[in-house]
C-alpha cells in the first residue's frame, strides 16, 4: 500500500497483517480523489478520517495538500502503524490523531471538516444509520461531503439530513459521496 498521488506519491504506508483492517486498495482511492479533484480547493481542505486504520485515506489527502487532517481510531495495533504512517510520510505537522472510538468523537467535535472519510468494518450494527449520525453530529462542513465506503448490499436509512451525490461500485464494495440536503453543491 502507497501514496499514489501529491507531494508523497509512492511513499509506502504499513498496516496490520492480519484482516482487522481493510484498507482501501488503490483503484479504490484513486477514484475516490479523481472525484473530489474538481470539487475541493486542496490548500485550505480539512479532512476528518473516520475508523482510521492505517491512515491511508487522510494521509492521501494531505499528500495532495490538504491543509489539516484528523485521524479518528481505537484499536491500538492499527495506531501504532497510523502513527508510523504519519511520521514516515513526514505530514506530522498537518495530522492530529485522536486514540479513542469514532461515535464518542462525533458526541463533541472540535470542528467541521470540508471531507469526512468513514471506512467502518462492515459488521458495525449501525452502519445503515451511520450517515445520519455523522450529518447529526456538524462535523461535515455545510459544502462538504461525507465518503463512506461499504458493502453492496446495504441500503441506507432515508433523511432528511443528507443525500447521496456520487456512488461508485467496485465489486462488492460500494463508495456513496454524501452532502448535506440543504447545501449540496452541483
Amino acid at each position: 500500500m502507497r501514496v499514489i498521488a501529491g507531494r508523497h506519491k509512492g511513499k509506502p504506508l504499513r498496516t496490520v497483517a492480519d484482516l482487522s483492517v481493510r484498507p482501501a486498495t488503490s483503484r479504490v482511492k484513486g477514484s475516490i480523489f479523481n472525484i473530489l479533484q474538481s470539487r475541493i480547493d486542496w490548500r485550505t481542505a480539512r479532512v476528518l478520517d473516520l475508523f482510521a486504520g492505517s491512515g491511508s485515506l487522510g494521509i492521501e489527502a494531505l499528500s495532495r495538500g490538504a491543509a489539516h487532517a484528523v485521524f479518528v481510531e481505537q484499536a491500538k495495533r492499527s495506531l501504532v502503524f497510523l502513527q508510523q504512517n504519519i511520521a514516515s510520510v513526514g505530514v506530522e505537522a498537518h495530522a492530529e490523531v485522536v486514540a479513542g472510538d469514532a461515535f464518542e468523537y462525533l458526541t463533541r467535535p472540535r470542528a467541521s471538516f470540508d471531507i469526512v472519510f468513514a471506512d467502518p468494518p462492515y459488521e458495525l450494527e449501525m452502519l445503515h444509520r451511520l450517515p445520519t449520525y455523522i450529518f447529526q453530529s456538524g462535523v461535515v462542513a455545510p459544502e462538504g461531503y461525507l465518503i463512506i465506503e461499504h458493502p453492496q448490499k446495504l441500503e441506507f436509512e432515508p433523511s432528511v439530513l443528507w443525500e447521496p451525490v456520487v456512488v461508485r461500485k467496485y465489486g462488492r464494495t460500494v463508495v456513496t459521496f454524501f452532502q448535506s440536503q440543504h447545501e449540496r453543491t452541483p
